[in-house]
C-alpha cells in the first residue's frame, strides 16, 4: 500500500472529527498498545504478591514493588534509544510496526508458566514499548503543519485512544484473571496487541509521509552518533551484568534492594549524562538552547507528577485490594477494576479539554501553567485519601474515595500529559524529534521509579502519613512552578 503523497494536504484534512484521517490510525494503534500495558499493569503487582498455591509468584511486598518499579521505569526509559533508532535507522513508521510485533510475543511470554519466560517477557515488553511509544506520538505531531492550531486538540483526541485502552483492559483482564487464573488474564494483553498490528497495517496508507524516513544528517555526524549509541548499549549490558555478578543473583532470585539501588543510580546518571550531552553537542541556535532549558524545566515537573500519578498501579492498587470495599449489590468485583476509572474519566473528559483549549484561543494558558495545575491536582488526589486511610485495621472504605482521587488525577493528567506531548513536538529541533520524544518518556520512567520506591514502604509507614507526604509534595511543586511559569514561557520563544 502506498502512502497518500501530499503531506501538506493534512492541513485541510478534517475527515476524523475535524482532524487528519491518519489520526484515527494512530488513535487505535495506541488504544491496543495501552490495552496491553494497562491490562498487565492492573494485574502485575497483585500477581507477584499472590501466593504460589493461588497461581501467583509468592513475592513479598518489597520484591514485588522493586520488580514492578524497575519494569515500569525501563518501559519508558527505552523510549530514548527507541526514538534514536527511529530518527537514524528505521523511521518512526517502521519502528512502531516492529515494536507492536515484539509486544505481541512479549505479553504472551509473560503469561507462560515459567520464571525464565516471565522475566524474558518483561524485557521484551520494554524493547517493544521503547520502539512504539515515543514514535507513534511523534507521528501524530507530524500530521500537522507547525502553525496548525489543531495540534493540542489533536493530541487530546489521541490521548482518548490511550485511555480507552486503559479503561477497557483492566475490566476484561481483571475479570478473566479472577475467573480463569492470573496467566489467562495477562495473556489477553497479547491478544489485544495482535488486533493492534492488524489495525496499524490497514491504516498505514492514511499517514501520508509522516514518520516514513529517518532524519538525514551528514555522514560524519551520523557515524559518530551511531558509535556513541552502540557504546551506550554495551555499557548498559556491562552494567546489568556487573550488578547481577556483584549481588550473585540469578534471573529467579532477584534482590529488591539491589534492583532499586541499581535502577536509581542508573536513571540518575543517564538523565544527567543525557542533558549534558544535549546542551554541549549539536549546532544549536540561541532560540533552540533556550527551548532546551524550558524542556528541562518541564522534564522535572513531569517527573514529579508521574511519581505521584503512577502509584495507581502499585500503592493505590494495593489500597484498592486491601482497604476498599469492592462490591456492587453484594457482588465482589476484582480490585483491578478500579484501575479503569482513570481511563474512563480521560475518555469522557478529554473532548471537553480539547474544546476548552481551542475555545480559549489566544487566552489559552501556557504549557508551564497547565503543568502547575496538573501537579496541584495530583497532590490533592492523595491528600483526600488521608481520611479513609485513617480508619482502623480491617475496616474497608467506600470505593468513592478512590474514585474522587482518580477524578483529580485525571484533571491533572489532562493538564499535563497531552500538553507535554504537544509541547515536546513544538520545542524539539526537527533533527532530534524522536530522541526528544524519548526524553519526555524518560521523565515518566523516573517518575515510575520514584513512585515504586514509595510503594515499597507501603507496609512500613502509616497510610495517612504516606499519603499526606506525597500529596503535600506535589502541591508545593505545583505552586512553585506556577510562580516560575512566566519566565519559563519566555524561554520557549513564542511556543505556548
Amino acid at each position: 500500500m502506498q502512502p497518500v503523497p501530499a503531506q501538506s494536504a493534512a492541513e485541510h484534512d478534517r475527515s476524523f472529527f475535524g482532524h487528519p484521517r491518519g489520526l484515527s490510525t494512530l488513535f487505535f494503534t495506541e488504544f491496543w498498545e495501552r490495552w496491553g500495558y494497562y491490562g498487565m499493569r492492573s494485574l502485575l503487582i497483585l500477581f507477584m504478591r499472590a501466593p504460589e498455591q493461588g497461581g501467583g509468584l509468592g513475592f513479598d511486598q518489597s520484591k514485588a514493588s522493586a520488580i514492578y518499579g524497575l519494569y515500569a521505569a525501563m518501559v519508558y526509559m527505552a523510549s530514548l534509544p527507541g526514538g534514536w533508532v527511529a530518527d537514524r535507522i528505521l523511521g518512526q513508521r517502521r519502528s512502531v510496526l516492529f515494536g507492536a510485533i515484539i509486544l505481541v510475543s512479549a505479553y504472551l511470554m509473560v503469561a507462560l508458566p515459567s520464571m525464565a519466560a516471565f522475566y524474558s517477557g518483561l524485557v521484551l515488553v520494554v524493547i517493544g514499548t521503547g520502539l512504539l511509544k515515543p514514535n507513534v506520538s511523534t507521528i501524530v505531531g507530524q500530521l500537522y503543519q507547525p502553525e496548525d492550531k489543531r495540534r493540542d486538540a489533536g493530541f487530546s483526541i489521541f490521548y482518548m485512544g490511550i485511555n480507552m485502552g486503559a479503561f477497557v483492559a483492566p475490566l476484561v483482564c481483571g475479570l478473566a484473571a479472577r475467573e480463569y487464573g492470573w496467566r489467562v488474564g495477562m495473556s489477553l494483553a497479547g491478544v489485544g496487541m495482535m488486533a493492534g498490528v492488524a489495525q496499524y497495517l490497514y491504516g498505514y496508507r492514511f499517514l501520508g509521509n509522516a514518520g516514513l524516513h529517518p532524519v538525514q544528517v551528514p555522514p560524519e555526524v551520523d557515524a559518530l552518533q551511531r558509535k556513541r549509541f552502540y557504546m551506550c548499549i554495551v555499557a548498559l549490558v556491562l552494567l546489568v551484568a556487573a550488578v547481577l555478578g556483584v549481588d550473585q543473583l540469578g534471573l529467579v532470585n532477584i534482590s529488591a534492594q539491589g534492583l532499586n539501588n541499581a535502577a536509581g543510580g542508573f536513571l540518575l546518571l543517564l538523565t544527567l549524562a543525557f542533558f549534558a550531552w544535549l546542551f554541549m553537542s549539536g549546532d544549536w541556535s540561541a532560540i533552540e538552547r533556550k527551548r532546551l532549558v524550558a524542556i528541562a524545566v518541564l522534564f522535572v515537573a513531569s517527573t514529579m507528577f508521574w511519581s505521584v500519578f503512577e502509584q495507581a498501579g502499585s500503592t493505590l492498587n494495593i489500597f484498592a485490594s486491601e482497604k476498599t470495599a469492592n462490591q456492587i449489590f453484594g457482588w465482589e468485583y476484582p480490585p483491578s477494576w478500579l484501575q479503569s476509572l482513570n481511563g474512563l474519566f480521560i475518555w469522557t473528559m478529554a473532548p471537553a479539554f480539547a474544546w476548552l483549549w481551542m475555545r480559549l484561543g489566544s487566552r489559552e494558558p501556557s504549557s508551564p501553567a497547565k503543568f502547575s495545575w496538573g501537579l496541584v491536582c495530583g497532590g490533592l488526589g492523595f491528600l483526600i485519601l488521608i481520611i479513609p486511610a485513617a480508619t482502623g485495621v480491617g475496616v474497608r472504605v467506600s470505593p468513592l474515595w478512590l474514585t474522587a482521587t482518580y477524578v483529580l488525577h485525571t484533571f491533572g493528567e489532562l493538564c499535563l500529559s497531552p500538553v507535554g506531548l504537544s509541547a515536546t513536538t513544538k520545542l524539539a529541533p526537527a533533527r532530534v524529534a524522536g530522541l526528544m520524544m524519548g526524553l519526555w518518556f524518560l521523565s515518566i520512567s523516573i517518575g515510575n521509579y520514584l513512585g515504586a520506591r514509595v510503594s515499597a514502604v507501603y507496609e512500613s509507614f502509616s497510610l495517612p502519613s504516606l499519603f499526606g507526604v506525597v500529596g503535600v509534595f506535589a502541591v508545593v511543586m505545583g505552586l512553585l512552578l506556577a510562580v516560575a511559569a512566566k519566565p519559563v514561557n519566555r524561554l520557549m520563544g513564542g511556543v505556548k
